[in-house]
């Protein structure tokens, strides 16, 4: 289970697919220039390999114990994360008034990939934390930064989501979850906070001596419905006059889930004002929960879809290094019936091939998303309306390749692939989390389809298509699926809501395609360019030129066949009870 970072490859795609050059022409992330963007990318790719990954089985066989309300985590896990605070990586994109680095989020984003390619369980627990400095930066008062912020951070304390409750799941307005307000005494202002919140990641341990939660609740006589939704930060301890975390603050983990994978996340149930007083302060005014959740939203679903990169890279990796070890048949059609390896065989390569091309489409998205949120912050506005088109793309299509992606690497292995001692199996099982949390997939493509493409009248998602269809000129697969498309967009704008439900999943599939399909071309074009300037690594561009030629050519014709689900709509969609 060696893991080896993709250095060049990332180095590649933020050049040529974030243009983090571009970035550092502004004097906001003047900072990011090529030898600190080199140092960063080598940097935490090393510190994962050695530090991270030597975890990853331990946390999935060993794993985070509950007792009395307490969540012990495994063996080396602490040690691990006062490493990862203590070199600051979580400070990469931190506001630099409060201790961060000021780096464009694109290069977070790369440090989250590294740390969940190494071990995916364990990066959770940074993974819902810059959601929360967002949120506070966007939402919190001033006296709410300077509290809470420095140590969130550096990442001493470490900040959680809590939206899901027994008897509300994706449908977060229906939680029943309160928070009154207090009104006299030396915690007037504060709200009394009660309730149960379900799968919140990272809700207990002991990696950190407080965490910080991020809670909706619905004030009394609030609406129902989301509208009524307010948001609180909750800690798990208080502070003291000095500052230090010491007051017991009705924080209560009842239970951590046993769970298909992850194995090294405690998912925790968190019980609030149970048996003492929970005091949390209000974000961003009563009843502005989801607009401040939002916030925290967009984040934690554009960090989800890179967790498809990560198991994608890593099952890609163990993949390729078994199939060049394992010898097994002849070549087939060759004279000599010498056993060859497997990765001769042309169905194995096949995988092998289709493996890499969907992993370097997931993190060419990815990345794109995340410049495009950086390019917003530095003015365009064009860009940061851009990444909310990307993020339900990032989130389903990028988490629904790491599971396939995860599914080959098994098949590769053959049987052994399914026995959990070759680690193929705990990808799999580590996988299928991504497409579930932070809004189901079915829930971006629905997003997708109503709130997305509603906005512009449907010209954002065209201005998309268009820029995708101005780099498809060399690619006859890739115009093709522009041109379904665009026709699909155009029925999609004046279709009922109902019809437009029923064909969200597959055509986001196909909008998603198209997308990595152009950002693979750009990426085909500059390894061309620069295998014939005689620059770079040749061996790496000359793989780079395979795999988007791979992608274009296989993967993007397949997409344009789900054009017919997409425009099938409701009425395609028998209802289950008229089914003998």
């Amino acid at each position: 289970m060696t893991y080896t970072p993709p250095t060049t490859e990332q180095l590649f795609v933020l050049n040529h697919i974030a243009r983090i050059d571009a970035m550092a022409q502004h004097e906001r992330f003047a900072a990011a220039t090529p030898d600190m963007v080199e140092a960063i990318v080598t940097g935490i790719g090393e510190f994962a390999a050695d530090v991270y990954a030597p975890l990853n089985r331990v946390g999935d066989t060993q794993n985070p114990k509950w007792q009395d309300g307490k969540v012990t985590m495994p063996p080396g896990f602490k040690d691990a994360y006062k490493q990862f605070v203590d070199a600051g990586w979580g400070s990469i994109d931190g506001p630099g008034e409060y201790g961060g680095q000021d780096l464009p989020f694109t290069l977070a984003t790369v440090v989250i990939e590294a740390l969940g390619s190494a071990n995916m369980g364990f990066s959770l627990c940074s993974i819902l934390t810059p959601g929360a400095i967002h949120a506070l930066m966007a939402y919190g008062t001033e006296e709410q930064r300077a509290t809470w912020l420095p140590k969130l951070v550096t990442g001493e304390w470490n900040g959680t989501m809590n939206l899901t409750e027994p008897a509300a799941g994706s449908d977060v307005g229906a939680l029943r979850s309160t928070a009154e307000k207090v009104t006299e005494g030396p915690n007037a202002g504060l709200y009394r906070i009660k309730g149960q919140k379900i799968f919140i990641t990272f809700g207990e341990h002991d990696l950190t001596d407080n965490i910080v939660h991020l809670v909706l609740a619905r004030t009394p006589g609030a609406p129902e419905g989301t509208r009524g939704i307010s948001l609180f930060l909750v800690p798990k301890y208080r502070l003291d006059d000095a500052g230090n975390p010491t007051i017991s603050n009705g924080v209560h983990c009842a239970s951590i889930e046993h769970k298909l994978g992850i194995h090294g996340s405690p998912t925790a149930v968190m019980v609030y004002g149970e048996d003492e007083d929970c005091l949390g302060e209000i974000v961003g005014g009563e009843m502005g929960g989801m607009r401040a959740m939002f916030v925290m939203m967009n984040n934690a679903r554009l960090m989800i879809g890179c967790q498809g990169i990560q198991i994608g890279e890593r099952a890609t990796q163990q993949a390729q290094r078994f199939a060049a070890e394992r010898v097994q048949s002849a070549l087939a059609g060759s004279p000599d019936r010498t056993p060859v390896t497997i990765d001769r065989h042309p169905d194995v390569r096949r995988m092998l091939w289709r493996m890499r091309a969907q992993t370097e489409a997931a993190r060419a998205l990815t990345y794109y998303a995340a410049a495009q949120i950086d390019f917003g912050k530095l003015g365009d506005e064009a860009a940061a309306m851009r990444a909310e088109i990307l993020i339900p793309l990032v989130k389903a299509h990028a988490t629904d390749i790491g599971c396939e992606v995860a599914s080959l690497g098994v098949q590769v292995h053959g049987g052994m692939g399914f026995i959990e001692e070759t680690g193929a199996a705990q990808h799999y099982r580590d996988a299928r989390i991504a497409p579930i949390y932070e809004g189901t997939n079915g829930i971006q493509a629905a997003d997708l389809v109503g709130r997305k493409l509603g906005m512009a009248g449907g010209d954002l998602v065209r201005g998309l298509i268009d820029d995708i269809a101005h780099g498809a000129a060399d690619s006859p697969e890739l115009q093709q699926l522009v041109d379904a498309c665009r026709a699909v967009t155009d029925w999609m704008v004046n279709a009922n809501t109902a019809d437009r439900l029923a064909g969200s999943y597959p055509y986001l599939t196909m909008l998603a395609t198209a997308t990595c399909g152009w950002l693979m071309a750009i990426q085909h074009k500059a390894a061309r360019a620069a295998l014939e300037e005689g620059g770079g690594d040749r061996a790496f561009l000359e793989a780079k030129i395979a795999s988007t030629r791979f992608y274009l050519q296989q993967i993007v014709p397949a997409a344009t066949g789900l054009a017919a689900s997409a425009l099938a709509g409701d009425a395609a969609l028998e209802p289950l009870a008229t089914i003998a």
